[in-house]
């Protein structure tokens, strides 16, 4: 019994003393600095930044023609396609002209016809005129060839402006683009009688170089656009919903004389040249109207600035390699630009992606600098 209580205690108290010994013998190793917080940055910048309203606007024609005929008959000849560019004075139409044709032989005949008796009337009252003085006839008479020719000479101007209307007539029958532009969907077709000055035209002709873009400005703009419009032109700009291209420029060129006391809104039109024909009539697009320009304005990136309970911050890299929590006022925002009124100054680093690992004094591995850093990097 009492062997196994000594094997049993020595048993113990080796272990014992191995923990003592491990215990005495080993040092705790000091802790190292936490690692950098790997970050991207931006540097701010000092930029002329425009004050732009965006809204929706739509694309009209400058111009547009109703093409229809002065005069019915039958249509024989179409000289264009449908969705051709067309010029002024391009033929369009062309109608039977062999009714007209006859009507102004017609009224040439009568005019020749007229003519020749006017010439014997006018004859007459000379001679009458003459003979009235050497008392041969009577006064009466001779007023009555007088009177006869002169009615005779009217009714030759009346067959001369027959003729010019029957010639204006046969004009008619040949229709021209009156505006050059792009013709649309052809609505009568060869071989049908067309009807003068009908309801539904024959095509309709618009205009698309230069082309117009009509929108509704809230009326708390006007004031801002009536007054830049006296001092410069007012740029403006207009893209599709799905147009990946640069936006187009234009410029204002048209507001409205009241406001819609509906909507609280005014209309505007601004005009774009569309040389590439990337503007459609009746088309939905983005417009851009540029109200006012803030002159050398310190500008970060939007996505640099943070929202807290106490105000806007950013976080600003220091030379060591830290970052400072930075309280910002943000005048506005202008796309993916924010323009600083207090807080930070040009040139400074600004993280724009990481910033939920990081607190003031936390040291940063910038990644890349975005926009104008990696250059001045």
């Amino acid at each position: 019994m009492m062997a196994r209580f000594s094997r049993a205690g020595a048993a113990m108290a080796g272990l014992a003393l191995m923990a003592f010994a491990a215990g005495c013998g080993g040092e705790k190793k000091a802790a190292g600095p936490p690692p950098a917080v790997p970050v991207r940055a931006a540097l701010t910048t000092r930029e002329d930044v425009p004050f732009e309203w965006r809204g929706v606007g739509t694309v009209e024609a400058i111009n547009a023609v109703s093409v229809k005929a002065q005069l019915g008959g039958e249509l024989v000849r179409v000289h264009f396609r449908e969705g051709d560019e067309v010029r002024k004075g391009d033929p369009l139409f062309t109608l039977d002209e062999r009714p007209f044709q006859a009507a102004l032989r017609e009224a040439q005949a009568q005019l020749e016809r007229d003519r020749a008796l006017a010439e014997n009337a006018a004859a007459d009252a000379r001679r009458y005129t003459e003979l009235v003085a050497k008392d041969y006839v009577t006064r009466s008479d001779a007023d009555e060839r007088t009177s006869r020719a002169a009615s005779q000479k009217a009714t030759v101007q009346a067959d001369e402006a027959a003729v010019e209307r029957a010639r204006l007539n046969l004009q008619y029958c040949r229709i021209t683009a009156p505006m050059s532009g792009r013709t649309g969907s052809l609505m009568v077709k060869v071989g049908n009688i067309v009807k003068a000055n009908d309801d539904k035209p024959m095509v309709v002709i618009q205009q698309i170089e230069p082309i117009l873009v009509a929108f509704a400005l809230p009326q708390q703009h006007l004031g801002q656009v009536r007054q830049r419009m006296q001092q410069a032109v007012m740029p403006a700009e207009a893209s599709a919903p799905d147009d990946k291209t640069p936006a187009h420029p234009g410029k204002l060129v048209f507001i409205d004389n009241a406001v819609d006391t509906s909507t609280g809104t005014i209309a505007l039109k601004a005009e774009f040249p569309n040389q590439d024909r990337a503007l459609w009539p009746g088309e939905f697009v983005n417009v851009a109207l540029t109200l006012g320009v803030d002159q050398g304005a310190v500008v970060a990136p939007s996505q640099a600035v943070q929202s807290s309970q106490a105000g806007d911050f950013v976080f600003v890299i220091k030379d060591d390699q830290t970052v400072d929590m930075r309280p910002v006022t943000v005048e506005r925002t202008a796309g993916e630009r924010a323009v600083i009124a207090k807080g930070l100054e040009p040139g400074e680093r600004v993280v724009v992606d990481g910033q939920l690992r990081l607190a003031p004094g936390t040291r940063v591995e910038v990644l890349a600098d975005q926009g104008k850093a990696a250059a001045a990097s």
